[in-house]
């Protein structure tokens, strides 16, 4: 059993590290990743930026939520994944030839594969991963943290060091 456990921890950390990074990269170059999602035709040209900001900033939060194990977090996760899978899917379906975008601009794995498929099948493998998450939690009736709760408990801890300190 606490091989499981680790093996829990260990996915929930790679999971959110991934998104983290991920979607870092993206928000440091927002203009070109608009060019990657403009490349698959399905957002409208007035909403390239606003998706080229929003999407990596909710994977950035999503993957810090993970790595902290707070509630919704793996149920954003979760949705991103089957998003990216759906357009992936798209993708392949109409023989675009393009940068999957995973990654930002500059992504190695696009320049080393140059096609969508690698890229689907990775996201295949995390949604396997995210339902291992889900069954663990069911299983082991694990609580996640609620963001108030966290929020709760650094306020505090601030008030103390700020009266402490008078």
């Amino acid at each position: 059993m606490p091989l499981l456990i680790w093996m829990y921890r260990l996915l929930r950390w790679f999971l959110g590290g991934l998104f983290i990074y991920s979607g870092a990269t993206k928000l440091l170059t927002p203009q070109l990743f608009a060019v990657l999602i403009e490349a698959y035709g399905i957002v409208p040209e007035g909403l390239l930026m606003p998706v080229a900001v929003i999407l990596p900033a909710l994977e950035v939060l999503a993957g810090v939520g993970l790595l902290f194990d707070i509630h919704g977090s793996l149920a954003v996760v979760a949705g991103l994944l089957l998003l990216f899978v759906a357009i992936l899917g798209y993708g392949i379906w109409m023989g675009l030839d393009v940068d999957c975008g995973c990654f930002g601009p500059g992504d190695p794995e696009a320049e080393a594969f140059h096609g969508l498929r690698p890229a689907f099948y990775r996201d295949m493998v995390m949604l396997a991963a995210v339902v291992f998450l889900y069954g663990w939690r069911r299983y082991r009736r694990v609580q996640t943290t609620k963001i108030s709760l966290l929020m709760e408990k650094w306020l505090t801890r601030f008030d103390r060091h700020i009266f402490d300190e008078h």
